[in-house]
């Protein structure tokens, strides 16, 4: 199974503590020592789980919205927003769990046209005002088809976010662009008239689950 680089350290750090506290109940067998090597055994095989940077191949037609994430839809509504100079748009928001893959992706290909982190307060990411108050990553996307403002927001574990593309580049639907650290949420806000095949309480799955087509 193929691990996120981003999580090597943590992981890291959580095998050494096990290792430690397991080495400690080896030479000392204390009870305590014993639930320690236990515990932090299964912090170290749920970081190698959080970590997990699964294969994924949907292959999406020209103007298809992948997915950019694992996880449930919590909002599908229409909204204004600035990088669209106050224009109304089709705002659609995933929420990510602890257990879901933390890899998010490029949901339309296109070129990314804007790009920009926003320090904030880290606010439950299921919370509708987390959008606008908690820590967060903008990327814009320009297609044949319009624009579209991705948003990676910090949640109330999550407090980093990581956007491996850049200004300027050339991006494909399905493509890895990042990831967020546990709890966490993506905002796409969308044109108005974009098909969206989902709704509020869906599953979907990062680079495979197919958002509606703009």
């Amino acid at each position: 199974m193929k691990i996120a680089p981003e999580g090597f350290a943590t992981i890291a750090i959580a095998f050494l503590l096990a290792a430690a506290a397991l080495f400690a109940w080896i030479f000392w067998r204390g009870p305590l020592l014993l639930y320690l090597a236990l515990g932090f055994s299964i912090v170290f095989l749920f970081m190698v789980y959080f970590f997990r940077d699964p294969a994924r191949s949907g292959g999406f037609l020209p103007g298809q919205l992948a997915s950019p994430a694992d996880g449930r839809v919590v909002i599908v509504r229409e909204t204004e927003d600035v990088f669209l100079h106050q224009q109304k748009v089709l705002q659609v928001s995933i929420f990510l769990s602890p257990m879901d893959v933390h890899i998010n992706r490029i949901p339309v290909t296109g070129k990314v046209i804007y790009q920009q982190y926003h320090p904030g307060k880290f606010l439950p990411a299921f919370e509708e005002k987390a959008s606008l108050a908690n820590e967060q990553m903008h990327l814009g996307i320009e297609t044949p088809y319009g624009k579209i403002l991705m948003k990676q927001i910090a949640g109330i574990l999550a407090r980093r976010v990581v956007c491996y593309s850049e200004l300027g580049d050339s991006v494909t639907a399905g493509q890895r662009m990042g990831l967020m650290k546990f709890g966490s949420r993506i905002d796409l806000m969308l044109p108005l008239g974009t098909r969206v095949n989902v709704k509020v309480g869906d599953k979907v799955k990062g680079g495979v689950t197919v958002l509606g087509e703009l």
